[in-house]
């Protein structure tokens, strides 16, 4: 196995399990610890890791700023499953708020050739098109209004917050940028964006926060909400068991 692809499963093993000790590596790899040690330095200057004694933990990163065309591209297996849990989570009758973000982007397309009979509110401008093309002809699509920003791919700023806080959804889905499950906060790129979601967040009956696994480790600019703010965290796979734990005390439900 060449380095860099040695480099890579470890960074996956980061992911899975937010730490990694030399000793196992060393097993795994069937290499000695002094080249596992050796990795983990290349990882530490990269700025991925914080070394420890014996091992490493993985560093929280602050994601590049894309815009949502660009998301779709990245982590699609990911997300293409975390849209089916929520499209299994979904009944007749719902109504539900779909925030901008790409996995809210593939449950339109699976909404929009699904046979449920469901109100959408969005603010996501590939979601409102996407349903506005519906195969499916029982999806009343309700858009607020407000100011489109394009680098966030939807409505965003006060006109927007005050045309949401008129409706009410049972159930929410919010886009993140990272989780600090330590500092137990949420976050996105921008001020506009953060305070449109936190307004998402509050005519919701249940609030569920979707997002890839390894944004546990991310870190976006601004802080809209805190992790106690949310019922549900739905994502392709459960974190590890720390994190698991500090989110069952916190009494959020990991799908």
């Amino acid at each position: 196995m060449f380095a860099e692809e040695r480099l890579e499963k470890i960074i996956d093993i980061l992911y899975r399990d937010g730490k990694v000790v030399v000793k196992d590596l060393s097993k795994q790899f069937g290499i000695s610890q002094d080249a596992i040690r050796k990795d983990l330095k290349v990882l530490e200057k990269k700025g991925f890791i914080e070394r420890t004694y014996g091992g490493a933990i993985l560093k929280n990163q602050i994601p590049r700023l894309t815009r949502v065309e660009e998301r779709l591209k990245e982590d699609v297996e990911e997300k293409r499953i975390i849209a089916e849990k929520i499209l299994g989570l979904l009944k007749d009758g719902d109504t539900i708020f779909l925030d901008i973000s790409s996995i809210n982007i593939l449950l339109a397309e699976m909404l929009s050739q699904s046979r449920l009979n469901i109100t959408v509110i969005s603010n996501c401008i590939n979601v409102i098109y996407i349903l506005s093309k519906a195969q499916n002809r029982n999806i009343t699509l309700i858009v607020p209004e407000g100011i489109y920003d394009r680098d966030a791919g939807g409505f965003t700023g006060s006109s927007t917050i005050e045309s949401i806080k008129k409706f009410r959804a049972q159930k929410v889905f919010i886009g993140s940028c990272g989780v600090d499950i330590k500092d137990r906060k949420i976050s996105t790129f921008n001020m506009e964006d953060g305070n449109t979601k936190k307004a998402i967040m509050d005519i919701g009956k249940e609030v569920f926060l979707v997002m890839e696994n390894k944004k546990f480790f991310y870190d976006g600019i601004f802080r809209f909400a805190d992790i106690e703010d949310i019922d549900t965290i739905i994502t392709e796979k459960k974190p590890n068991d720390e994190i698991l734990q500090i989110l069952k005390k916190q009494g959020i439900q990991i799908i």
